[in-house]
């Protein structure tokens, strides 16, 4: 019996001794996963790099919700006013369809006699400018710029502005005497002259604005 305990002693033994020989020891494990993780990095620096889109994802397109001039006043007709200067008349065809909330405000300025008396301070080969309360250039308040496609041309009647596109002034005029195409978008046109265009090139800096008056359809 003590035999055979020895024998079964030893075949324990055995076994545990072969066990051990088929496990990985902790060092040979974490050797192995040191292989393993270097093989990845091999892999992923053969691997060619993603190269993000090129194309942009286009944006939700935005509603206007609000119409443009010619859209609210299509329908509005030309207002016919007389300029008259110190060198004649000037005869304008104002324009609601492209600059309603501009040519409301110079005919309320030109009904309450605003610019009687008032100059030309600025006369070049191209265009005429007045209006200035002040006379220098400076004067005069704020409006909301009205821009439109309408081209700028010889004849057209515009509003002065600083470096803010969108900010006018709200009594400064100018009346182009040649090629203007430029100021197309630029600057809101309001009307354009129908007559007295010889009157509006005979124009001097201190010319004076003796009146302006609606002229009945």
């Amino acid at each position: 019996m003590l035999a055979g305990c020895t024998k079964d002693v030893n075949l324990a033994r055995d076994v545990d001794l072969l066990l051990e020989s088929a496990s990985p020891t902790p060092y040979m494990a974490q050797n192995s996963m040191t292989q393993n993780n270097q093989i990845q990095q091999q892999m992923q620096q053969a691997a060619p790099p993603i190269e993000p889109t090129s194309t942009p994802i286009p944006a939700a397109p935005i509603e206007e919700t609000v119409a443009s001039p010619a859209t609210v006043s299509s329908s509005v007709s030309p207002i016919t006013v007389d300029l008259t200067t110190s060198e004649g008349v000037i005869q304008i065809a104002l324009s609601p369809k492209d600059a309603p909330n501009t040519v409301k405000n110079f005919l309320e300025k030109a009904r309450s006699g605003y610019y009687q008396n008032l100059t030309f301070h600025r006369v070049e080969n191209w265009v005429i400018q007045g209006g200035d309360p002040e006379g220098t250039g400076r004067g005069g308040g704020t409006i909301p710029t009205e821009l439109s496609q309408t081209p700028f041309k010889e004849g057209s009647v515009g509003v002065a502005r600083g470096g803010d596109i969108m900010v006018s002034n709200d009594s400064q005029f100018f009346i182009c005497t040649s090629d203007c195409s430029w100021l197309t978008g630029q600057y809101t046109l309001f009307g354009e002259v129908t007559s007295g265009m010889d009157v509006a090139k005979r124009i001097k800096v201190g010319s004076t604005i003796l009146s302006i008056t609606e002229v009945s359809p």
